[in-house]
């Protein structure tokens, strides 16, 4: 699924838009309410102050920073966003809605001007994503964490990178968000070579239904192993050309069981689906 963003939730965009609505009451010579509503809403320690915060903590980076320190940024962000109490943060949402309704228009004051709109819809969109159990589209998390990355770092950033930390980065998390580490893996395969055969198909399927297992998931891998050697040593005695088939002979060599004591990663998966992609050219030839 996809994160959508929301202007009415997005704290960080809100403080911004209540600053810029102070200067314009103020321009126009009269009380502004917006002042009262940042006292009210932005002090103190409640679910809707910490989550400001982290949209702070980016404003306040603008530009200025490490491509390092950016990505540890973000993840530290993203650590903290997921130990907020969610019901509370809602309710503290909906009364700060409720009390800026009260002195302004929704659809006046939501359509002011803001300079740093797009990282700060990014955050809102990336933050969201950890929050639910749903997986997310890969892409939308891709997408928004660029943004930030950039904004950051004021350096346009390589998407494929910003792909291979989020999957280093999902690996480490529960079981929901390591099945969205796979399915980052099954679209960066899938845009290399085309749509998937069944039998990466049914590979890919082991995977996410053994997730927690390491010894089952060890010993599919081992049983793939074994069956795709002896796949692509039939192919070898079809093989007419011969620095295919010398390269084709390495190929096979190089595929060993696993050992018990090794755990199963990202690239074991990677490797099985080439090879199921290898033995499907070979048949072609």
């Amino acid at each position: 699924m996809r994160i959508k963003h929301s202007k009415y939730k997005n704290t960080g965009l809100i403080f911004e838009l209540l600053v810029k609505q102070i200067a314009a009451d103020t321009l126009s010579k009269k009380e502004s309410p917006a002042v009262t509503i940042l006292r009210n809403n932005f002090t103190g320690k409640s679910p809707l102050v910490r989550e400001f915060k982290l949209y702070k903590f980016i404003l306040q980076n603008s530009k200025s920073v490490s491509q390092s320190r950016a990505e540890s940024i973000v993840s530290s962000i993203i650590e903290v966003a997921r130990t907020i109490d969610t019901k509370a943060l809602k309710k503290d949402k909906y009364g700060l809605i409720a009390e800026i309704k009260k002195h302004y228009n929704l659809e006046e004051f939501f359509s002011i001007s803001v300079k740093d709109y797009k990282p700060l819809a990014a955050m809102y969109c990336l933050m969201e994503a950890h929050k639910i159990t749903d997986v997310v589209d890969p892409n939308c998390l891709i997408n928004n964490k660029t943004t930030i990355l950039e904004h950051l770092t004021s350096t346009v950033q390589d998407k494929e990178q910003v792909r291979g930390n989020l999957i280093e980065e999902y690996s480490k998390y529960d079981k929901d968000l390591r099945l969205l580490t796979l399915k980052i893996l099954l679209e960066k395969f899938n845009t290399k070579y085309g749509t998937l055969l069944p039998e990466q198909k049914n590979i890919l399927k082991a995977f996410i239904t053994s997730v927690d297992s390491s010894a089952r998931l060890r010993n599919i891998v081992n049983e793939e192993l074994t069956k795709l050697k002896e796949i692509l040593e039939g192919l070898k005695r079809s093989v007419k050309d011969e620095i295919v088939s010398i390269k084709l002979q390495e190929v096979t060599k190089g595929i060993v069981p696993l050992k018990n004591t090794k755990r199963v990663t990202d690239e074991d998966l990677v490797n099985i689906m080439q090879y199921y992609e290898l033995a499907q050219e070979l048949k072609g030839l």
